[in-house]
């Protein structure tokens, strides 16, 4: 498990009656922290072990994708795990940073959260809530969701980072490095 705590920059988790800097998204809306788990809880996802969302980090619950460069602990892996979401759904690079400074590029795709939409890539659902917070009101039954992501780390190196797309729709809530995934289980995308 990474921790992205100092890599946060958005607040898309919201108390129930709290106010603030919040905003997944550009109108405001956020996901219901009720409805999730509490900060820094341990999850499984499919057999795949994250830190969700961040344990209390000042600016956020959630890395909006700005090509961020995050350190990960130094090691050979095969995959590289993701809890995620789109503003829409969309397609961009994963960076993987090897520690001789090489960067290779791979495919990280993220579908919508916007509610009731369903797995445009193939991925797995890992949380979905029943409702959606807006800036003013949470407005039931929508139904937003956070997306399990994989990119495979294709050639085989020490890495020693994760350069994040530069592309401000795509949202990453927890990061997990795979050695193995013969005992990660299957999971059939919802």
């Amino acid at each position: 498990m990474v921790d992205l705590s100092r890599y946060c920059n958005n607040r898309g988790i919201q108390p129930p009656g709290s106010s603030g800097e919040y905003g997944f998204n550009i109108w405001g809306n956020t996901f219901p922290a009720e409805e999730l788990p509490e900060p820094g809880t341990r999850v499984g996802v499919c057999g795949v072990p994250f830190e969700f969302p961040v344990g209390a980090a000042p600016s956020g619950d959630n890395v909006r994708c700005r090509g961020q460069l995050v350190e990960v602990p130094p090691g050979d892996y095969d995959w590289v795990y993701l809890l995620g979401a789109a503003e829409r759904r969309t397609e961009d690079h994963l960076g993987l940073v090897y520690a001789d400074g090489t960067e290779l590029a791979e495919h990280l795709r993220m579908s919508d959260f916007w509610p009731e939409t369903g797995s445009r890539f193939g991925e797995p659902l890992a949380f979905r809530t029943t409702a959606l917070r807006y800036p003013r009101h949470t407005h039931t039954p929508h139904e937003p969701s956070i997306w399990q992501q994989r990119s495979p780390v294709s050639v085989r190196g020490r890495l020693r980072a994760l350069r994040l797309p530069d592309n401000p729709a795509m949202h990453v809530f927890a990061v997990t490095l795979v050695r193995d995934d013969r005992e990660v289980a299957s999971c059939a995308s919802n």
